[in-house]
């Protein structure tokens, strides 16, 4: 009895043995012969990211959302809340300074000669509509949008807080809407000016001027001098930008990814910042830098001397129009 125990001890203990080698040669197989210490998974900053991602499980088809913080997304936090604001601060604000200290040493561009009594017809009725369609959705979206970027620092400290979740619920309403009518002024404009609008051998003339603008030298210009082509240009390009990545980001994930958004909303920021600052030197020479510009857009037409002095070539061009009796003829009249 004591022999067959034995035996049966035996079996058992070789049983045993047999199972361990079993249960642990497959985690064995599994450890690598050498480690690769450049390899990316132990790169000690791309652990430290993922250490830093806040991921759970859905349920929902789409896994995008399951992501709630990610290393990409800190950085772009930190460009809209730090480095756009810097930007814009810089380039608005300085802009604005530059545009006071030129004002008051220049002063306003006057008709040298006075008003001639005369007008010509500079812009069409449709033409002055699609100008002031675009202009009046460009400052809703250019105040709109500097709310996103400067609202709370700025604003929040003037009004409660729920005051200023109003004003920025529907400053987003109005930012996302007239979005569409700017999209189809931009466009119009393109269309409506792109011929006068083609850079060539006068406004380089132009430039090496100075367009006229210190002392009484007026370089001749077309309908259209480099300053204005410049920002005819400034318009259509940067138009399109902020267009493309604003609607990138107001319809998300159907063009682009997260990493994609988030480049779109840099673009956005930058390019709307600069944009907004070239349009306060638009408005500046429109209205208070030169006697008569207004007249342009307001009325549609400018004094004949204003026409002589700023756009001499064009001015000729209108003339010779109406001197041959064709469809230009009549433009020319005599102020009421």
């Amino acid at each position: 009895m004591a022999k067959l125990f034995a035996q049966i001890r035996f079996i058992a203990a070789a049983f045993a043995l047999v199972l361990a080698v079993a249960l642990t040669s497959p985690a064995a197989a599994q450890q690598p012969s050498s480690v690769n210490p450049s390899a990316a998974a132990v790169q000690e900053q791309k652990l430290l990211q993922e250490l830093s991602r806040i991921q759970g499980r859905i349920s929902i088809p789409d896994s995008r959302a399951s992501v709630l913080e990610q290393p990409a997304g800190r950085d772009w936090r930190d460009f809209h809340q730090v480095t756009l604001r810097w930007i814009g601060g810089i380039v608005i604000l300085g802009m604005l300074l530059v545009l006071v200290l030129f004002y008051l040493t220049r002063g306003m561009v006057k008709i040298e000669n006075g008003r001639s009594g005369r007008k010509i017809v500079r812009f069409t009725s449709f033409e002055r509509l699609i100008h002031w369609m675009t202009a009046t959705c460009f400052v809703v979206l250019a105040i709109s949008g500097l709310n996103i970027t400067f609202g709370k620092s700025l604003l929040m400290p003037l009004m409660s807080p729920e005051a200023f979740a109003n004003w920025s619920q529907w400053a987003k309403y109005g930012h996302n809407y007239l979005s569409f009518p700017f999209t189809i002024g931009v466009f119009a404009i393109f269309l409506m000016w792109v011929g006068g609008n083609i850079p060539n051998k006068v406004d380089s003339e132009w430039l090496k001027r100075g367009g006229g603008i210190m002392g009484k030298d007026h370089p001749p210009a077309e309908r259209f001098n480099a300053g204005q082509k410049l920002i005819y240009w400034i318009v259509v390009l940067g138009g399109t930008a902020v267009a493309v990545t604003g609607y990138l980001l107001m319809f998300p994930f159907y063009g682009t990814n997260i990493d994609g958004m988030q480049l779109a909303q840099i673009v956005h920021g930058v390019v709307s910042v600069l944009f907004v600052a070239a349009m306060f030197g638009h408005i500046y020479i429109g209205t208070i830098g030169m006697e008569g510009a207004f007249e342009a857009m307001g009325e549609g037409t400018v004094d004949v001397n204003w026409a002589k002095q700023h756009h001499s070539l064009w001015l000729q061009e209108e003339a010779q129009k109406g001197t041959a009796g064709s469809s230009a003829k009549g433009r020319m009249a005599p102020a009421e």
